[in-house]
């Protein structure tokens, strides 16, 4: 049958491998930036990891490593910045990650190399290999088990940091856990999405079920049910179409979000007319 034809194929097999590694950290991730107005932060990070990928090929290290070394950069230079001026964090970080972005241009264009540059800011989710796989897997393991064993404490210091330090927490280690893991998720989504589309789906997941569900347990549940179900419902149609899967994705993303949005819209005028 037609409809089952994309499973027979080795590179179509992977990409829904990746799909169902990457989709649940991101997803789980998405609803705490959502909530601490961190979006931009994702983008910041997405995109700062260029010069690091760059400079770890020029040094023949593994890429991961370069990127995660700037990722970090990123977010601790940006901590550093927002915290020692009058300066306001979102715009830190706007100056921030464009400048690392543009740096990391400037070494790609300065030091020729057989890197396709496609690749690393779109993904390549068709030519994920076993190596990608096992890199993610581990990644989206570790992450998946740190956000879900102290979900709670990472809530209680996005809502209120005064009350979680009260409380006894580190809110320190929380607040630098939470990039490292942000950082090595983005690792973990190199090879697949890419840099820029990492972005959507380290931000409309959690968008999404905080239109759909009040309580946040619920919310980290619809956030990875939206987002793996997303992923491999656009890598399955990106087959029959002919486009790149990780664009597609977004679409299918954006669009549940374009119907969870107007479906909160009804509601709420619904809940007003009886009012």
């Amino acid at each position: 049958m037609d409809w089952l034809l994309p499973f027979q194929f080795p590179f179509m097999q992977n990409a829904f491998l990746i799909a169902l590694i990457v989709g649940p950290p991101t997803a789980l991730l998405s609803c705490f930036l959502v909530l601490k107005g961190w979006a931009l932060m994702g983008d910041a990070v997405a995109h700062a990891i260029l010069p690091g990928v760059v400079l770890a090929y020029i040094a023949g290290i593994p890429l991961l490593i370069g990127a995660f070394g700037a990722g970090m950069t990123c977010a601790l230079l940006t901590g550093y910045l927002s915290t020692n001026s009058r300066v306001k964090e979102d715009t830190v970080m706007g100056v921030v990650f464009s400048g690392m972005f543009a740096l990391g241009i400037i070494l790609f264009t300065a030091f020729p190399s057989d890197m396709h540059l496609d690749h690393i800011l779109f993904g390549n989710m068709l030519g994920v290999g076993s190596g990608d796989l096992w890199t993610a897997g581990i990644i989206a393991l570790g992450s998946c088990a740190v956000l879900i064993v102290k979900w709670r404490d990472f809530l209680l210091q996005a809502f209120d940091p005064a009350q979680a330090q009260a409380s006894g927490l580190r809110t320190s280690w929380l607040h630098y856990g939470l990039l490292t893991i942000l950082s090595l998720t983005i690792v973990a989504t190199l090879s697949s999405v890419g840099l820029i589309l990492a972005v959507a789906l380290l931000i409309t997941p959690g968008a999404i079920a905080f239109l759909l569900v009040r309580s946040f347990g619920w919310m980290l549940v619809i956030a990875v049910l939206v987002c793996t179900a997303s992923m491999l419902t656009g890598a399955y149609i990106s087959f029959f179409i002919d486009s790149a899967p990780a664009p597609t994705i977004v679409l299918v993303l954006t669009a549940i979000f374009v119907v969870a949005f107007v479906r909160r819209v009804m509601i709420t005028r619904a809940a007003s007319a009886k009012a």
